[in-house]
């Protein structure tokens, strides 16, 4: 046995690994030398008091890691904004990249994790998380229209550079809309939890996973200005998508819910008009580059084609099936006694 195995036992703190890795820069470097000045001072008889070399040397790769990603990335899309460094989450894009991969990892396993057991109900949880969702979306939507309704911003085209104080709570809030989507993953859990595979559909997947990434990429390098239109849209629709499903996991209240359909058509709306005011923007310039304005309206025009494709298959399918005698009621629950074995989807 050498010095180094007695200076630097295996690894035993597994959790310090994970933990770690997501804390911010600042955090990481500050945590690194306190973890090397223990280890240099630590006796061979007491081992287990610092942590383990595995940690040290997981966070000598991370840093390393990251630091190539970033120069690769300033490369390619120029610096980034000073104003959001040290945020929680933002500092480096593999956090945001580690939760995809367990995403992927969840939508993989959690189906086949299922497979032979009951499903859970989640009717407790459901209400209280879609109603969180709700009361989260409505926060930002609020935040967003008061920030805006004294500023100067210009609906057509808006730098990143307005007044400080408009700037850095528009900021603020699209953190937390970023945040959000972190939270939002649970939808798809839910689907694991509740057996309902057939809503794990392309559109479900690639939709959560792309607002995560996307928006870190925002959030670094344009986190205000031009960026808050989306977001404001989108928070006010999740207010009225959120409250149908948070109101439609309760029995007694599905009677009473009948816009469901108008939610995705709403969402289609939302979509396009994100994508007339990009247009805006290039046809009435303000500085803001043209290759994340080429890329919002590409991906807008994803979002649509998917969305209208859900739309036609969905709701036209209900009413071919009301006209060959299958009444349904408008929330999708049969309202005779013969079992539909059409399949609901739910799109967020």
């Amino acid at each position: 046995m050498n010095d180094s195995t007695l200076r630097y036992p295996l690894a035993r703190e597994p959790r310090l690994n994970t933990v770690i890795f997501f804390l911010p820069k600042k955090t990481r470097v500050k945590e690194r030398k306190r973890s090397e000045e223990c280890v240099s001072a630590q006796s061979v008889s007491r081992p287990l008091l610092c942590p383990s070399v595995g940690a040290l040397t997981f966070l000598v790769n991370m840093e390393a890691l990251d630091h190539r990603l970033n120069t690769f990335l300033e490369l390619w899309l120029g610096p980034r904004d000073h104003r959001v460094r040290g945020w929680l989450l933002l500092d480096n894009y593999s956090p945001t990249l580690a939760l995809t991969v367990v995403y992927f990892l969840v939508v993989w396993m959690g189906p086949k994790y299922m497979r032979h057991r009951q499903a859970y109900s989640c009717k407790g949880l459901l209400v209280v998380y879609n109603m969180s969702i709700t009361l989260m979306s409505l926060w930002m939507f609020h935040q967003l229209v008061s920030a805006l309704r004294n500023s100067s911003y210009n609906l057509y085209c808006q730098d990143t550079h307005s007044a400080p104080e408009v700037d850095n709570k528009i900021i603020n809030v699209l953190w937390w809309y970023y945040f959000s989507k972190v939270i939002e993953f649970m939808d798809t859990f839910f689907f694991i939890l509740r057996k309902n595979n057939h809503q794990l559909t392309f559109l479900h997947i690639y939709h959560h996973v792309s607002m995560l990434n996307i928006w870190w990429f925002v959030l670094n390098w344009l986190p205000c200005g031009h960026s808050y239109f989306g977001p404001c849209l989108n928070s006010f629709v999740h207010v009225v998508m959120y409250a149908y499903y948070g109101l439609s996991a309760i029995p007694a209240m599905r009677p009473y819910l009948w816009w469901k359909k108008y939610i995705t058509q709403l969402q289609m709306i939302q979509f396009l008009l994100t994508m007339l005011q990009t247009l805006c923007a290039i046809m009435w310039p303000c500085g803001l580059p043209f290759g994340w304005l080429y890329f919002q309206i590409i991906y807008m025009l994803t979002l649509i084609g998917f969305f209208f494709n859900f739309y036609i298959k969905a709701y036209k399918k209900q009413k071919s099936e009301l006209k060959n005698g299958a009444p349904l009621a408008t929330n999708g629950h049969s309202t005779s006694n013969t079992v539909l074995k059409t399949k609901k989807l739910r799109l967020d």
